[in-house]
């Protein structure tokens, strides 16, 4: 079996479609959409004041990544691909967010936020919620494809 076809096989069935809508439409697509429409608010200018390196590169190819794989997991298109990229985003936006609110301070280059009141423990796991579930989730796409109802099923049927 070819590779491709390999990365799109699934034995999963059709309703992990609901995953794949809460990672691609719920968070991903839009969020990236929004780094580049409101790149002063959300992307660079966000990157610059958290300490993400080349803020003016990194915000606008961040915003791409995370609409183009948002699309490709929403329809369910080289699924386990799309995740691969966006598994990295997350583990970057935990390191650069996360961890310096568990610690209490900035960490290398990356700034505690202004507008946090509490650190430690608590605070953190608070505030990483979302990023976690999305991590995982992500995790579990890549780990199972894009189930049933997705074109990566379709293009891994055996042909006839």
């Amino acid at each position: 079996m070819p590779l491709w076809k390999r990365l799109a096989a699934t034995s999963e069935g059709g309703w992990i479609i609901l995953v794949r809508l809460l990672v691609g439409l719920v968070v991903f697509f839009p969020e990236g959409l929004q780094k580049l429409l409101f790149p002063a608010v959300l992307g660079a200018g966000r990157f610059a004041r958290i300490g993400i390196p080349h803020p003016d590169l990194m915000g606008p190819f961040v915003g791409v990544v995370e609409t183009v794989c948002g699309l490709l997991i929403i329809v369910g298109l080289m699924t386990r691909l799309a995740a691969l990229p966006l598994v990295v985003v997350m583990v970057v936006a935990i390191v650069s967010t996360k961890i310096p609110i568990l610690l209490g301070h900035d960490v290398g280059p990356f700034h505690l936020a202004a507008d946090i009141k509490r650190t430690g423990f608590w605070s953190a796991q608070h505030e990483a919620r979302a990023d976690l579930t999305m991590l995982l989730a992500l995790l579990y796409l890549l780990i199972v494809g894009a189930g049933r109802w997705s074109i990566d099923a379709r293009l891994a049927a055996p042909t006839r």
